[in-house]
C-alpha cells in the first residue's frame, strides 16, 4: 500500500502543483485549506505525512504539529515556507517536525523528503520513481 499526505495550505495552485510533481509516485495525497478541515480529515483517514505551511488561514504550523500529535498513529510533519530560513528550520526540528521545504516547491527535494519521511520505521513506504 502507498503512503497518504495531507497537505494543508490556503493556496489551491500549490496543492495543484504538488500533485503534479507526485502523480507518478504510489500515493495519496489529499488537500486541506484550514487547520479545521484538516482535523475532519485526520477523523476520517490515516496519513503518514503531514504537509503544512507555516502561516496558516486558521493558525500556525505548530498548530498542524499538535494536530499529528493527537493522531494515534505516528505522523510525520513537513514545515513549508517561503522564507524557509535557518531560524524557522531549528524551530521546527527542535519541536518535532520531520524537515522544513522551501517555497517555491522544488520538485527533487519535495520527492527526497517525502520519500524519507514515508520510508521511516512504522510509515508505508513507497517505491522512488523517477
Amino acid at each position: 500500500m502507498g503512503s497518504r499526505i495531507l497537505f494543508i495550505s490556503g493556496c489551491r495552485e500549490d496543492a495543484r502543483r504538488l500533485l503534479q510533481m507526485l502523480h507518478s509516485l504510489p500515493l495519496a495525497m489529499d488537500h486541506a485549506g484550514t487547520l479545521r478541515q484538516a482535523h475532519a480529515k485526520l477523523q476520517q483517514h490515516d496519513y503518514d505525512v503531514i504537509l503544512t505551511e507555516a502561516a496558516l488561514p486558521d493558525g500556525q504550523w505548530l498548530d498542524a504539529l499538535h494536530l499529528a500529535r493527537e493522531h494515534p498513529r505516528d505522523v510525520e510533519v513537513i514545515v513549508t515556507d517561503p522564507q524557509a530560513d535557518a531560524r524557522l528550520w531549528a524551530e521546527a526540528l527542535n519541536l518535532g517536525a520531520y524537515d522544513l521545504l522551501a517555497q517555491p516547491f522544488y520538485e527533487p527535494e519535495v520527492r527526497r523528503i517525502l520519500y524519507n519521511a514515508c520510508s521511516r520505521p512504522g510509515q508505508a513506504t513507497f517505491a522512488a520513481a523517477g
